[in-house]
C-alpha cells in the first residue's frame, strides 16, 4: 500500500513546474496615487503573498493614504530614494537599502521625500487578507472616517474612486501613473 505522504509531496525532479518570469518595467501600471505601481504578484500568479514595485516622486503617497491591514503584514523595502512613514508611534524615515516591517493592524502612510524618485518593493502576506482600511480626515465634512472605494472604468482605464464613509463625498481618484 502506498504511503499517503508520498502522494502529497511529489518528487520535485519528476514534477512539471510553471515558472513565470516578467520584466517589472514592462508590466501595466495599476491605479495608485504614485508615479507608478507594478503588481508583480498578479503578473506571475502568486497566491500566497502580494508583491508590488512602486515608483513615487517626492510628495507622492505609497500606495494609499493613512491605512492599515487588519490581517496582513507588510514589508516596505526602499531600493532608491527615501520615504517618510507616518505611524501611530510617530514619523520614521526609511532610506535606500532599508526595510520597514509593518505588522497587522498597525496604521501607516508612506510618502516619498527628498530630491529623487523613490523605488519601493512592497511585499505582504497573506495575499488574500490584503484589504486596506484607509482612515483620514474628510475634506468635505471634516470628520476622520474610513474610505470606501470603487473600481470604475474611465476612458477605458480602471480608476479607484475613494469616498468618505461618513458623508459619501469623493475624496480621491487613483489612476495609473505616467507610461514612462
Amino acid at each position: 500500500m502506498a504511503d499517503p505522504a508520498d502522494e502529497a509531496d511529489p518528487d520535485p525532479l519528476d514534477s512539471d513546474y510553471d515558472y513565470r518570469q516578467v520584466a517589472v518595467d514592462d508590466l501595466p501600471d495599476a491605479p495608485s496615487p504614485s508615479h507608478g505601481k507594478r503588481e508583480v504578484d498578479e503578473a506571475v500568479g502568486a497566491t500566497a503573498f502580494g508583491y508590488n514595485v512602486i515608483l513615487a516622486d517626492p510628495g507622492e503617497a505609497i500606495p494609499w493614504g493613512y491605512h492599515y491591514h487588519p490581517s496582513h503584514e507588510e514589508v516596505l523595502h526602499v531600493i532608491e530614494g527615501e520615504l517618510r512613514v507616518e505611524t501611530a508611534e510617530g514619523e520614521r524615515r526609511v532610506r535606500a537599502g532599508e526595510v520597514l516591517f509593518v505588522p497587522p493592524n498597525h496604521p501607516q502612510k508612506a510618502v516619498a521625500v527628498g530630491d529623487e524618485r523613490a523605488r519601493v518593493v512592497a511585499v505582504g502576506a497573506p495575499k488574500d487578507a490584503d484589504a486596506a482600511v484607509v482612515v483620514e480626515e474628510c475634506p468635505a465634512c471634516g470628520e476622520t472616517t474610513e474610505r470606501d472605494y470603487e473600481a470604475v472604468e474611465a476612458d477605458g482605464t480602471t480608476v479607484y474612486v475613494l469616498s468618505c464613509g461618513g458623508c459619501g463625498a469623493e475624496t480621491d481618484r487613483l489612476s495609473p501613473g505616467p507610461a514612462d
